[in-house]
């Protein structure tokens, strides 16, 4: 498998192979208004680096449950959509309001929006996301203990997981590498996903950012299910099946808009975050 950044083409094609799980080369062609050879060459690139599989005249998703992206590849991977997800989040989290925010591409987003609040405390077992807040004076940046995962600088191990568990937090905000069609959150590294579920336990409401990627698509290790969360942030309506398990579970969905204009975001905005009392948090249904 060779490393890869995809140039804006090869992440259409990326795209298109995402929304619709297969598709021929003769239609990618016809699509992006190029030749046979070029879109064959593109795929074999994508292909080599573990981003598509290829068959017969078309290309599918890779079938692994067990290997997620490398970190260089997911962060140029639906940059925009990351952006408008952003900023609906970011348009959401009052000044003042403490924050748990996990490892991913699309929370490192979210804290770069961040910027512009004032007050806010932050716990985060994602150094890339401490190095951007860091930059916002009026933000305290609590980083947590653990082992450093070299490829996206994401802290985990059983020390963060014990740390961050003496927190209790206005907002929880994780991103997840997929949700399958029974309503599960999955991801690949389980020590990943054992403070991610430490995050769960320690919010009064959780907020989960998913670009429109994540839906069906597999992964190993289940991190927890849609009712464990208050609210999903995503840049395009979720298929239908997955409207009808966000409405069943009660999360608010929130469908970012815009582009780089910086036009916000719209559709079942959950509540503002605030710092309610312990006794009126939703704990004990989030195992």
């Amino acid at each position: 498998m060779t490393a890869l950044i995809p140039n804006p083409r090869q992440a259409g094609v990326l795209e298109t192979v995402r929304e619709l799980g297969s598709v021929t080369v003769d239609a990618l062609a016809e699509r992006f208004g190029v030749t046979l050879q070029t879109v064959r060459r593109d795929v074999k690139l994508l292909a080599e680096a573990g981003l598509l599989a290829r068959f017969h005249g078309g290309v599918r998703l890779p079938a692994s449950t067990t290997e997620n992206i490398a970190y260089r590849q997911r962060q140029q991977l639906n940059e925009d959509a990351k952006r408008r997800i952003a900023r609906a989040v970011a348009a959401q989290v009052p000044d003042g309001c403490s924050l748990i925010l996990n490892i991913g591409t699309t929370v490192e987003a979210v804290a770069r929006e961040l910027l512009a609040r004032r007050g806010l405390r932050v716990i985060t077992n994602n150094l890339n996301v401490a190095a951007l807040l860091s930059d916002n004076p009026d933000c305290e940046v609590i980083v947590a203990g653990g082992l450093v995962r070299p490829r996206d600088r994401g802290i985990i191990g059983e020390a963060t997981v014990e740390f961050i568990s003496q927190f209790r937090v206005d907002i929880g905000l994780i991103g997840i590498s997929g949700i399958e069609a029974d309503g599960t959150l999955r991801d690949f590294d389980y020590r990943e996903v054992k403070v991610a579920q430490a995050i769960i336990r320690a919010s009064r409401q959780v907020w989960l950012v998913a670009d429109h990627s994540k839906f069906n698509r597999p992964a190993m290790v289940e991190m927890g299910r849609l009712a464990q969360v208050d609210a999903l942030f995503t840049d395009i309506a979720p298929p239908p099946a997955f409207q009808t398990l966000l409405t069943d579970a009660g999360v608010a969905c929130t469908v970012g808009q815009g582009s780089d204009r910086g036009d916000g975001g719209d559709s079942a905005l959950p509540k503002p975050a605030t710092r309610p009392n312990a006794d009126t948090a939703r704990s004990g249904d989030r195992p």
